[in-house]
């Protein structure tokens, strides 16, 4: 695997964000942009153990909801 790519939210409630891995069980959160990349780092390195190829590119693609009156 090449690489993974994580859809990222900003929770407009309680502030901060989500990011949830595109096709595997792998979900985190944080209140920076700078503390959920640390947390996808880490949980993309818990998930994928030594027994499995872990992917070379993480990728976070940020998703935006715009309402419009």
């Amino acid at each position: 695997m090449s690489e993974i790519i994580f859809e990222v939210r900003e929770d407009e409630a309680d502030g901060g964000y989500t990011a949830t891995a595109l096709g595997y069980g792998i979900h985190t959160q944080g209140e920076t942009l700078e503390e959920l990349c640390a947390m996808v780092k880490d949980a993309v390195h818990c998930y994928f153990d030594e027994t499995m190829q872990a992917p070379k590119i993480i990728r976070l693609h940020f998703v935006r909801d715009e309402v419009l009156a």
